[in-house]
């Protein structure tokens, strides 16, 4: 039997509902799965019905409305849309955790409409962490062999050196090594990891980081038989890097790893959430509410989100074999 997967609205006034409904309708994806849409049932009715989806082309849906009003207005920031937005996490992960759905797959949602509905975490991976209780998480964004993974996830950039500790850098990337051999197969990890500063400090002249943090770091999780190298000055390490060296790039923030990861795929990532006691994958980009009134989205990230999530739900059932 096809595995289910849960797929959530994201950001109603965005371009969640579009890209779920068009991707739950690829012939590829509904081979592999059954799509449950996850929201207001009244968001996917009238947007599948600008879309002229035919009736048998649209998925099931579990509708989330509940008392949370539905003002659908493409384009507009709104605390409803936020609240349904959470609201269909909140039912998505229930699925999962009961054993009535084997995924979640998440649209894309505006975390300024998350805060002004009073969800007060900085983004879905640490709303996730919360929700199930982990006591460990690790943002990573997958294109192909092309993995990244980061220490410090939705943190301004101004406080990225003071939030990197040695303790923190260690969480992740035993998180992540053992996400790679869980979720993706890989017996032995080979994780590349990233340094901070420019030139990689430097010997210092540049930036403590390396020197205090990042390399004592390194040489304790070697010690626990990680195989990890670097730490690597980012810009010449992305230069010339090849996907099949490293199993995974660990980087130190967010646009670090991220800006080369999207521009090497092409609209084609995927965010997965790794250390979750559940699948969670997501697109790789944001509501785009400049575009959701024109119907126009590209839901190859939501598809191969889907097909991430699939592929790494029954790689868990198997016990972390290919």
């Amino acid at each position: 039997m096809k595995p289910v997967v849960a797929i959530t609205v994201g950001d109603y006034n965005g371009i969640g509902p579009e890209v779920a409904l068009k991707a739950a309708a690829l012939a590829p994806v509904r081979r592999i799965c059954t799509p449950l849409l996850v929201g207001p049932a009244e968001v996917f009715e009238r947007v599948a019905g600008k879309l002229s989806l035919p009736p048998r082309s649209r998925p099931c849906v579990l509708d989330t409305a509940g008392n949370i009003p539905v003002r659908y207005a493409p384009g507009k920031l709104s605390a409803d849309a936020g609240a349904a937005a959470g609201a269909a996490i909140r039912e998505a992960v229930g699925l999962v955790m009961r054993g009535d759905a084997a995924a979640v797959v998440t649209a894309p949602v505006s975390k300024h409409a998350l805060h002004l509905a009073g969800i007060h975490t900085p983004g879905q991976t640490e709303l996730l962490q919360k929700l199930t209780r982990a006591p460990r998480v690790a943002m990573m964004l997958v294109a192909g062999t092309f993995r990244v993974g980061l220490v410090t996830i939705h943190t301004p950039l101004r406080d990225v050196a003071r939030e990197l500790t040695g303790v923190l850098l260690r969480e992740r990337i035993r998180v992540i090594h053992g996400a790679l051999r869980t979720d993706w197969g890989v017996r032995a990890p080979r994780i590349a990891v990233l340094a901070l500063n420019p030139h990689a400090g430097e010997g210092g002249d540049l930036g403590h980081e390396e020197q205090r943090v990042i390399i004592p770091a390194i040489e304790e999780l070697r010690s626990e038989r990680i195989a990890l190298a670097g730490p690597f000055p980012a810009d010449a390490f992305f230069s010339r890097y090849d996907p099949g060296s490293f199993d995974a790039v660990v980087a130190m923030y967010h646009d670090q790893g991220l800006i080369p990861l999207k521009m090497a795929a092409h609209g084609t990532a995927v965010n997965v959430s790794v250390g979750l006691p559940l699948v969670r994958t997501s697109p790789d980009h944001g509501t785009a509410f400049d575009i959701a009134r024109h119907l126009r989205a590209d839901p190859a990230s939501m598809a191969a989100a889907i097909t991430a999530a699939v592929a790494i739900a029954g790689r868990r059932r198997r016990g972390g074999r290919p």
